[in-house]
Parts: structure tokens; C-alpha cells; sequence
């Protein structure tokens, strides 16, 4: 018994749905198909927008009550008249086979499930009372008829693909049970209405998955798009900060015993150690102009170049490295962004010198080769012990600065003690930004 308990449950289920505990998808809205109620009539119409097609549909539900309400009052007295019906119909016949066609088109555009119901339920009075008033082969109004096929499209549109088949089973089994010989035309119509209704529904539903999955993959896009842009601030901040906080922490520890106890040689120490804060300040604040402030402005300060490498020598010098520079070649023109990376190089490498090989001697080659920046920091083992090994961090972003203009940077130790980096930077369009 439990075997063909699951198989039975599974066919009945979708009648069940049908019939009494299914409902449809919501109605498609669209902010053309409806118009705002003026505040004077909101007293009769307690809402600010009203459906131009419930409308539609409200009116046309209207229009069928009237005439399958007065077609068939026609029919009754005829049938009275030549005493073609065998008992007596009421005339409030004539309602309620005027209700089974006007109801469901009322509630097909909200309730198309219920509607559908409405139509089932009420179909048999509109066939007895067409029966016994004789109007003709097959039995069905024309306003039943369009009433009822309307409703099957709505819930072919709105409803489960095994809701509608249920729909459509007992919709045929009916006309087979009403009159056979009429089963083969009602069967293709009703199918017709079927197929028409469930292709819109395909499509919505196609439509509607890949409006998500547009959605979807532009969500993905920001968030990349966030992602790559704090790695870029990350990268920026590192840079500025491990620099400008190496050479103050170098200085701090250098000005007293420089000074000696002299106060003027001190307050120059001090006044060094101000100046490279305020500038560190500054490159902070640039770098943090990325951020829109509340008023949408933004920093449009340019970025550090090739032409400030200066600047990094003497703060490295001020520290206790020995700094030579040595360039070569057209270094103009190179590119906002190849020459960022090349400031940012130098800088990282300088303040690592500092960190680790404190009064170590540094070259810092610049050379222009064909479509190339070269650019190499080598520096030797340090004259006093450095601090601690550090994350790495360094390193990585160099390198993630040289693969995102399509170079290559290699860092490592050296014989006889120090460190060097190399880097190749493209210069074009790519590298040149």
C-alpha cells in the first residue's frame, strides 16, 4: 500500500492544486498601464494608482453580464412561448448564467486560479440552462465560452506548468462528459488557448532570468570594481605610510644622539622630523582623495613621479643611507601611471634599506631602453643591525604594480650581503596610462 501511495499522491496533487489549495504568480505591473487617481476622487477610489487593465477588464466583465443577461432572458421567454422546455426556467436563471461569463473575466487579472474556479463551478448552470432552452449545438454561449478561455490563458500565463495540465485535463474531460460529439473542437481550441498562454510564460520566465542574471553580474562587476580599488588604496597607503614612518622613526632615534645635548642641533632635528610628518600628512590626504566627501568633490592633486625620486634621496640621506641616483635616457613623457609605479618602487625599496640595513650604501639606476623603463635599487649589507623581518607586504605590492602595467620586477639578496631590486616597466600605451 505504501508503494503506490507516493505515485498516486503525486498525480493527485496537481488537482488538488488546481481545484483548491494553488494559487498564481502575482500580475505583472508596468507604470504605463496605470494612471494616478486625483486626491478629489480618492474618496470613491481609496488608492493612489489605479490598473488601466483591471480597468479594461472590470468593463468588459460588465459588457458580458448585460448581454449574456439579456441573451438569455430572450431565450427563456421564447422557450415559454413555443413551450419547447420541458419544465419551467426561472428567470433568475438568466443571472446567474450571466455571472459564470462576467465573474471570471473580474477576477482573472488578480486571481486567475480563482477565476478559473469561479468558471467551473458556475459552467454547469450556463449548460443546464442553455440545454433547456434549446439554444443549439454544442451548448455553450458564445460569452461562456470567450469568458472561459480568457481565464484558461490567465492561468496558463500566471500558474505551474502542473497546474495548468490539471486545468486542462478536467476542462476536456468535461466537454467529453457534456457532449462528446463536440470534445474534438473544444480540445483543440482549449489547447490552443493553452499553448499560447504557456509560451508567454516560457518567455517571461526567460526574460525575467536573465533581467537577474544581468542584475546579478553587474553586482559582481561593483564589487570587483570595490575590491581592485581598495587592493589600489592598500597598495597607496602601505607605500606612504611604511616609507614616511621608517625615515621619522630613523630620525626620532637619530637626532639625540646627533645633538649631543646641543639645543640648536636639536631643534633642527626636531624641525626635520616636522617637516617629513607634514608631508607624510599630505601624500596621505592625496591618496585618500579617492574618497568622495559629502559634497562630491574629490583630490585632483597630481600624483608623484619620476621627478620627486629627489625628494625620497634626501629623506633616505637624512636617515643615514648613502644615496646615489643614476639616470640615463629620456625619462619624459613616460606616463602618469608607469611613473607612479616607478615612485613607488624607489620609495618601498629606500624605506626597507632603512628598516633592515641602517647606513648601508644604495644605487638607484633610472634608465629608458627602447619601449622600457629599467629601474634597479640595490643596496649593501647595513653598518648597525636593522629590525625585524617584516610581512612581505612590501614586496608583493611592488610586484602587483610591475603586473599591472604588464612588467616584471624580481627582488632577493645579493652576494656579499644587501638586497636589489629590478624592475621592467612597459612604456606605451598600455604602461603610459
Amino acid at each position: 500500500m505504501a508503494r503506490w501511495g507516493v505515485p498516486g499522491a503525486v498525480l493527485v496533487r496537481p488537482f488538488a492544486l488546481a481545484l483548491f489549495r494553488g494559487d498564481a504568480d502575482p500580475p505583472p505591473r508596468s507604470p504605463r498601464l496605470s494612471v494616478t487617481v486625483p486626491s478629489w476622487l480618492r474618496v470613491l477610489v481609496p488608492v493612489e494608482r489605479v490598473s488601466l487593465v483591471q480597468v479594461a477588464e472590470l468593463l468588459l466583465a460588465a459588457v458580458l453580464f448585460v448581454t449574456t443577461q439579456n441573451m438569455v432572458s430572450g431565450w427563456i421567454v421564447q422557450a415559454a412561448v413555443s413551450g419547447r422546455t420541458p419544465v419551467p426556467v426561472p428567470a433568475g436563471l438568466s443571472f446567474l448564467t450571466a455571472a459564470s461569463a462576467a465573474l471570471p473575466v473580474a477576477l482573472r487579472d488578480r486571481w486567475p486560479l480563482a477565476a478559473w474556479r469561479a468558471a467551473f463551478v458556475l459552467l454547469p448552470v450556463a449548460l443546464w440552462t442553455a440545454f433547456q432552452v434549446g439554444a443549439g449545438e454544442p451548448p455553450y454561449t458564445m460569452p461562456t465560452a470567450l469568458s472561459y478561455l480568457m481565464v484558461l490563458y490567465s492561468v496558463a500565463v500566471r500558474c505551474e506548468r502542473r497546474v495548468t495540465l490539471a486545468v486542462w485535463i478536467l476542462t476536456v474531460l468535461t466537454a467529453w462528459i457534456v457532449q462528446p460529439n463536440s470534445m474534438p473542437m473544444v480540445t483543440v481550441v482549449v489547447t490552443v488557448a493553452v499553448l499560447l498562454g504557456h509560451n508567454v510564460r516560457v518567455r517571461r520566465t526567460a526574460t525575467s532570468r536573465l533581467a537577474e542574471e544581468k542584475r546579478r553580474s553587474r553586482l559582481a562587476e561593483g564589487a570587483q570594481a570595490v575590491l581592485e580599488e581598495r587592493a589600489r588604496i592598500a597598495r597607496e597607503l602601505h607605500d606612504v605610510v611604511a616609507h614616511h614612518m621608517s625615515v621619522i622613526a630613523i630620525q626620532a632615534e637619530a637626532v639625540p644622539i646627533r645633538a649631543a645635548g646641543d639645543p640648536a642641533q636639536l631643534e633642527t632635528g626636531l624641525a626635520e622630523i616636522r617637516q617629513l610628518s607634514l608631508e607624510a600628512i599630505a601624500e596621505l590626504r592625496q591618496v585618500l582623495g579617492v574618497l568622495r566627501d559629502q559634497d562630491g568633490r574629490t583630490e585632483t592633486a597630481p600624483q608623484p613621479g619620476l621627478d620627486r625620486v629627489d625628494e625620497l634621496v634626501a629623506n633616505a640621506r637624512s636617515a643615514g643611507l648613502t644615496v646615489l641616483v643614476v639616470r640615463s635616457g629620456a625619462l619624459e613623457g613616460l606616463g602618469q601611471a608607469v611613473e607612479l609605479s616607478a615612485y613607488r618602487i624607489v620609495q618601498e625599496s629606500l624605506s626597507n634599506a632603512m628598516r633592515h640595513a641602517p647606513g648601508s650604501a644604495v644605487r638607484v639606476e633610472l634608465a629608458r631602453e627602447g619601449g622600457e623603463l629599467r629601474l634597479r635599487v640595490a643596496g649593501g649589507p647595513g653598518t648597525r643591525p636593522g629590525g625585524p623581518p617584516g610581512a612581505g607586504q612590501g614586496l608583493v605590492g611592488m610586484r602587483e604594480r610591475a603586473a599591472l602595467l604588464g612588467g616584471v620586477l624580481e627582488a632577493g639578496p645579493v652576494p656579499g650581503g644587501g638586497f636589489e631590486v629590478a624592475a621592467r616597466l612597459p612604456v606605451g600605451e598600455r604602461g603610459g596610462g
